[in-house]
This record gives structure tokens, C-alpha cells and sequence, in this order.
């Protein structure tokens, strides 16, 4: 072998053992750098920004459980960084997805403040020695979901009473059809157990309608003047059928941002309710106060009054407090609970005073508005003439000898 073929297998050996020198040194490298992640506590490039801008609850934690980084609504559920995770429950869904290097969930119950959520956590290892914990509140969905069943469950039930009885008389008809004063008489009972059914059918919807998510699309200035005539004036045939008189005081002029469609059948419900439960030749009183740009509409009466123990339910679906009288009426249990959740998506809040034998106050207190532009010089012509309608009407009952 001469000298160059020495050089050639030296260079070829010396390349060799050079490349394998480098690889070994590459492989130390990056053992090195798994090590040093394996055993490191830094967040990945970016992660504490995401957690920043995060609206839900999310938290990083290493494998001592401890806090390393936070979103800013973790702080509601008490978990801060440098702090150990809460609950035990929640704790085992990170171990659970530690152990099985997968993700994993879990639904419990978590403190926010003084009151318990319901959640759904999920737990996915981002690192060696890190976990991302995401928490979601779904006790709103799960109310939701539960007043969805109760509805469909009590319309149900609501609904069979009036069908049955559909169906009964028009089986009492069709046997009674030789007989002309029996098929009036059941065909009058047909016809009202008919208008109940569709009063509750209407009632059902408009009260579905409130329930939902959808924004209210008839909103405009709404004069508290005509919302409360309208409802008064709704009522009038019941009252005067009663022998129950209706008045109507307080400011005039006030005005709120809403639907008066909605506003007017929540106070009708009202002014009706009051009617059904005063006892006859009773007064059933409307009020109406503008304090510090808030609207009160105030409806009082003073028949049976409500128990204490009955005054937090009087606004769900469907209860009645006095069963009885609800036959009577036709009442359907759901003329407060529209109340409730009309005034609710206005911004306002409705309140009840009662005591039994005494009668009983609904108060509706809605955001006020300052009144558009003309309406004062509309509410000064509307009292003019009525104050000019008063003189007219004194001045015919003194030509017909009548004390006014």
C-alpha cells in the first residue's frame, strides 16, 4: 500500500470517528435539553398571554399541584398563583391525567365566593412537570336546562285539564243531541273551557318568548301614562262585573325604554290579579312615582292578602296560592311569572308586600328615561282637555238641576 492509499484510509478512519464524535456530542446535547425540560418549570413561549386573555377559568400547575399561572377568572374560584390547587375532586383529575399522559375531565362543584358552581374541569399535561387546567361554569346551563324540563313538564300537566274536559263535552254534546237546552248548556261550557285553553296556549307562548336569549325588538319610549290606562282599561268590564272600583294616582309624565306591549300586559296581569283576589265593592289602587330616574308602578288591593311562606313562590310557573279561587277565576299560574320576567329583561326588579286579611302591593320598579321632546306639551293639552270635558259635564248637570 503505498503512501497515498495510507492517507485516504487515515482521512476516511479520522471522518469517521469525527462524525461519530459529533453525533455522540449532538445526542448529549439534546439529552441534555430533555433533561433540563423534564426537570424546568418555565412556561412555553406565550402560554401566560393566552392565560391573560382567556375569559374562562385556567390555571397551570406543576406537579406538586402548586399554581404557576393563572387566568384572571381563576381568581373568583380562589386560585392564585403560588397557591396549591382546590378541592380534591379537581386535584384528581389532574393526577388522572398525569398518570395516563392523556386528558382527562371531571364535572364537581367548586366555591365561587359564598355560593357553590357547578363545573366541568379538563386537565391535559402541556409538559413533563405541567398541566393546563380548564374550568367551566355551567350551573346556568344546568338551571336552564332543569327550567326547561319543569316547563315542558308542567305545561303538560297544565294543558290536560282543559283538553279533557274539551273532550268530555263534546261527548256530552253528541249524547245530548235529542235534548236542545242540554247541547246549549254544554256548548256554553265548551266554549269557555275553548277560551281557557287558548288564553293558557297564549299565555305559554308569550311566557316562553320572554325566557328566551333573543333581545326584545319592539323597544322604543314608552309613556308609563298609556301603559297603565291600557292595562286599567283591560280590566274594566271584570271590575265593574265585581262591583270593584279601579284608581289610578300618583306622578304623571314618566316615561321608560321598552316594549309596551310587554309592559302593558305585565301591569294588566297585575291590575287582574288584584280584581280576582279584592273582595266585591272593594277598591283596587294604581300608583305611580318617579325617584332618583327610577319608576315605580305600585298595585294594591285589599283582599286575602298572601302568607309569608307563599310570597317567594307566587312567581313561578303555575303556583297558585289560593287553588280555589284560581278555578273560579279561570287563572292559569302564569300571569306572575310573565310579570317577573318582563320587568327582568327591562332592567327592572318587581317586588310584593302582603299580609293575610290586609291585602297586598306589587311594586314594579323600572329604569326611568327623560321624556321625549314634546311630550310635556302633549301632557299639558291632554289635561286641559279633560279639565275643559269636567266643566262641560258640571255645567249640564247644573242646567239639569244635578249636584256635580
Amino acid at each position: 500500500m503505498d503512501s497515498t492509499q495510507v492517507a485516504l484510509v487515515a482521512l476516511a478512519l479520522g471522518a469517521l470517528i469525527g462524525g461519530g464524535l459529533a453525533a455522540l456530542v449532538l445526542i448529549a446535547l439534546r439529552a441534555r435539553d430533555r433533561a433540563r425540560v423534564e426537570a424546568s418549570l418555565e412556561l412555553p413561549d406565550g402560554a401566560r398571554a393566552v392565560l391573560q386573555g382567556m375569559d374562562e377559568v385556567a390555571v397551570v400547575v406543576d406537579t406538586s399541584l402548586l399554581i404557576v399561572a393563572a387566568s384572571t377568572p381563576a381568581e373568583m374560584f380562589g386560585m392564585l398563583e403560588g397557591y396549591s390547587l382546590p378541592s380534591d375532586e379537581l386535584r384528581a383529575v389532574v393526577r388522572s391525567a398525569r398518570r395516563t399522559d392523556s386528558a382527562d375531565t371531571g364535572s364537581m362543584r367548586l366555591r365561587r365566593g359564598v355560593e357553590q358552581r357547578l363545573v366541568t374541569a379538563r386537565a391535559s399535561v402541556i409538559t413533563p412537570r405541567l398541566t393546563l387546567v380548564v374550568v367551566r361554569d355551567i350551573t346556568e346551563h344546568e338551571r336552564v336546562e332543569e327550567m326547561r324540563r319543569d316547563f315542558v313538564s308542567n305545561t303538560s300537566h297544565e294543558l290536560k285539564t282543559p283538553v279533557g274536559a274539551v273532550t268530555l263535552l263534546a261527548e256530552a254534546i253528541e249524547s245530548a243531541a235529542d235534548d236542545p237546552e242540554q247541547v246549549r248548556h254544554f256548548a256554553g261550557r265548551l266554549a269557555g273551557e275553548a277560551a281557557r285553553l287558548g288564553q293558557l296556549t297564549s299565555r305559554i307562548m308569550n311566557l316562553s318568548r320572554l325566557q328566551s336569549a333573543d333581545d326584545l325588538t319592539e323597544l322604543r319610549d314608552v309613556s308609563v301614562d298609556a301603559v297603565v290606562a291600557s292595562a286599567i282599561e283591560s280590566q274594566s268590564i271584570t271590575a265593574a262585573g265585581a262591583g270593584i272600583t279601579i284608581a289610578r294616582g300618583g306622578v304623571r309624565g314618566a316615561y321608560v325604554r321598552g316594549d309596551v306591549q310587554v309592559l302593558t300586559e305585565a301591569i294588566a296581569n297585575l291590575v287582574a290579579n288584584a280584581v280576582a283576589y279584592s273582595p266585591e265593592g272593594g277598591q283596587v289602587g294604581v300608583g305611580v312615582s318617579a325617584i332618583d330616574g327610577v319608576v315605580e308602578i305600585a298595585v294594591t288591593d285589599r283582599g286575602i292578602g298572601i302568607p309569608e311562606s307563599e310570597q317567594q313562590r307566587v312567581f313561578e310557573r303555575f303556583y297558585r296560592a289560593d287553588q280555589a279561587r284560581s278555578r273560579r277565576t279561570g287563572g292559569t299560574g302564569l300571569g306572575l311569572s310573565i310579570v317577573k320576567y318582563a320587568v327582568q329583561r327591562h332592567g327592572g326588579e318587581v317586588e310584593l308586600w302582603s299580609r293575610p286579611g290586609r291585602g297586598s302591593t306589587f311594586t314594579v320598579r323600572l329604569p326611568a328615561i327623560n321624556a321625549p321632546e314634546g311630550a310635556e306639551l302633549e301632557l299639558k293639552r291632554r289635561k286641559k282637555k279633560k279639565k275643559k270635558k269636567l266643566k262641560e259635564a258640571r255645567e249640564v248637570s247644573r242646567v239639569k238641576g244635578e249636584t256635580p
